[in-house]
């Protein structure tokens, strides 16, 4: 069976999309079967790999609310070879919709459960917050990936949404694992980032990649040419960094904690 993996910040900009989309495209390079769930209502992974908004009439909202199967939502990357679970404008409204449904915590994991035989991995791109829709995708998932940017409030950022995480092992699902934290947005040319990365290391011992991603102008231009690192600059910093990124996520055996 494949793994389902959040990838989650609360805080925004920390390249949580950004991550989702290129490793998600560099794994299938690799040659793994993968599927990219956009939980975020902004749907910017789903524009930032070729979607509009305009050219898409269903998504996981309709998925969620049981008027589709997943089946019925799911496009096709073009130039990679992994699949999408687009997320719409209607998405915007589930965190207030799906407030009384029935085991609400519960209605990812029920549409990506039959999944895991399709892919190797299924990655969900969680909204920058620790609302419904996060919840949800924490509830999905057997492990979690979590971007952190070097800056200053990273380490106040990852230390409430381990809390979180705590409370959902706690009182939902035991088995929910850490897979690790990535650095993102490194700039080795300033002392902060410098000092954030130690503290981090610090801080937390055992759970950070050692794959830096950096600060790189590429990865932020990929995204408006609704491309991946790979179709837009595949020599890049970004790109290499995103492919070592992905042998290194291939190479653990077991999650960190």
């Amino acid at each position: 069976m494949g793994t389902i993996i959040a990838i989650v910040n609360q805080k925004g900009g920390v390249g949580k999309t950004t991550t989702a989309m290129n490793l998600t495209a560099a794994l299938s390079d690799l040659g793994q079967k993968c599927l990219f769930v956009d939980l975020d209502p902004q749907a910017n992974g789903t524009s930032g790999l070729g979607f509009r908004q305009n050219d898409i009439s269903k998504g996981l909202y309709d998925v969620l609310s049981g008027e589709h199967t997943p089946q019925a939502v799911t496009l096709k990357v073009q130039g990679h070879g992994f699949s999408l679970i687009p997320a719409t404008e209607s998405l915007a409204g589930a965190n207030v919709e799906l407030v009384n449904a029935e085991n609400r915590e519960f209605l990812l994991e029920r549409v990506l459960g039959p999944l895991k035989n399709e892919y190797d991995f299924i990655f969900i791109d969680c909204p920058p917050s620790l609302g419904l829709l996060t919840i949800n995708g924490l509830v999905a998932a057997d492990e979690i990936l979590i971007p952190v940017q070097a800056e200053y409030f990273a380490l106040e950022g990852l230390g409430q949404l381990v809390s979180t995480i705590e409370r959902v092992r706690e009182h939902i699902k035991p088995t929910l694992r850490i897979k690790g934290a990535v650095i993102t947005m490194y700039d080795k040319r300033y002392n902060l980032s410098e000092s954030v990365l130690w503290e981090l290391y610090q801080h937390f011992p055992g759970t950070i990649f050692r794959t830096v991603i950096p600060r790189n102008v590429r990865l932020a231009e990929a995204p408006s040419h609704g491309k991946t690192i790979f179709g837009y600059d595949s020599s890049s910093r970004g790109a290499r960094a995103y492919e070592r990124l992905a042998r290194e996520f291939l190479s653990l055996d077991q999650p960190i904690s």
